[in-house]
């Protein structure tokens, strides 16, 4: 299995400047402010503590990729992150051991335009896939 370093933990939030403010009294600090991510129509922020971070997602539309997984899940963590430098290895990896992939690897705003993908396991629930080769 090639490297997957993990990246950050996606926290899914219907307010996302209240929980950034939220973050910043727990200790965190705004690494990168909020940015638009049009392919996905939501809200990205990433914040910093320690070795963590966390990205807050919000759906800016109501047919956002996550408006349905808002409504059901409410303001909570739902994917982890990882990155890697050989996606393609990873990505047959992942996907030979149980992962589906429920879309396609697209460009990230929020990363620099990387390539990401997210993938979906029933024993664990949804990671997230980071190209780091591409950055």
């Amino acid at each position: 299995m090639p490297v997957l370093k993990i990246h950050h933990i996606g926290y899914l939030v219907k307010k996302i400047e209240k929980a950034q403010k939220t973050f910043e009294a727990l200790g965190y600090c705004t690494e990168q402010d909020i940015i638009y991510d049009d392919i996905r129509k939501v809200n990205i922020c990433f914040l910093v503590k320690d070795d963590y971070r966390v990205e807050l997602v919000s759906p800016a539309a109501e047919d956002s990729v996550v408006s349905g997984l808002i409504k059901k899940y409410k303001n909570s963590p739902y994917h982890i992150c990882y990155e890697t430098d050989d996606f393609p290895a990873a990505y047959d990896e992942l996907t030979s051991n149980g992962f589906i992939a429920i879309d396609t690897p697209t460009p990230a705003p929020a990363l620099n335009n990387c390539e990401v993908v997210f993938l979906s396991n029933a024993a664990i629930g949804m990671i997230e896939l980071i190209n780091r080769s591409r950055s």
